[in-house]
């Protein structure tokens, strides 16, 4: 699981069924999550006696802290609409439309320059543990990195010019 938040690319979850214990462990752990209407989620290890921790992990960092405890301490599942007003998932959509919004966010986000979304990704993990001034000082490296790269140049010139920029650094 930690290999999907260290690897330089995005990585989406899509699901169309029931996602449980390290299912649900695996949507959370995921970077974006999109489910159909038809999608249940839950860490109900509980139920045979098997508290689900290593989903825990996973699942604390998307969801409060109480909502994320009632689904490890009942077993409860929920459905694709809780999960979203819970912040696991990003989207629900009809089952029927699922493969075509996951790949249309896919293709939106692989036209962004590749630097940009990988320095991005990686800060946004690497900051979000740190005290506050140590997360600015973070982003603060960053950005000075993003800037100084040559899709940044053509962004801004692109911008200025009004026309789409050429992003090509990976």
């Amino acid at each position: 699981m930690r290999s999907i938040v260290e690897l330089p690319q995005p990585v989406i979850a899509e699901v169309d069924g029931t996602a449980t214990a390290a299912g649900c462990q695996l949507v959370a752990s995921c970077d974006l999550a999109y489910a159909s209407d038809a999608a249940s989620f839950g860490v109900n290890g509980i139920d045979v006696g098997l508290f689900c921790s290593t989903p825990a992990v996973a699942l604390t960092r998307n969801v409060a802290i109480k909502p994320a405890m009632e689904m490890l301490l009942t077993g409860e599942m929920i459905d694709a609409a809780t999960a979203r007003e819970l912040a696991l998932i990003n989207r629900v959509v009809p089952r029927g439309s699922l493969r075509e919004v996951v790949n249309a966010v896919a293709a939106a986000i692989a036209a962004k320059s590749p630097l940009a979304v990988r320095l991005g990704k990686k800060a946004v993990y690497e900051q979000a543990g740190m005290s506050l001034a140590d997360a600015y000082s973070c982003a603060s490296r960053v950005i000075v990195d993003n800037l100084l790269a040559a899709d940044a140049e053509e962004g801004i010139n692109a911008f200025l010019a009004k026309r789409p920029p050429k992003l090509r650094e990976a």
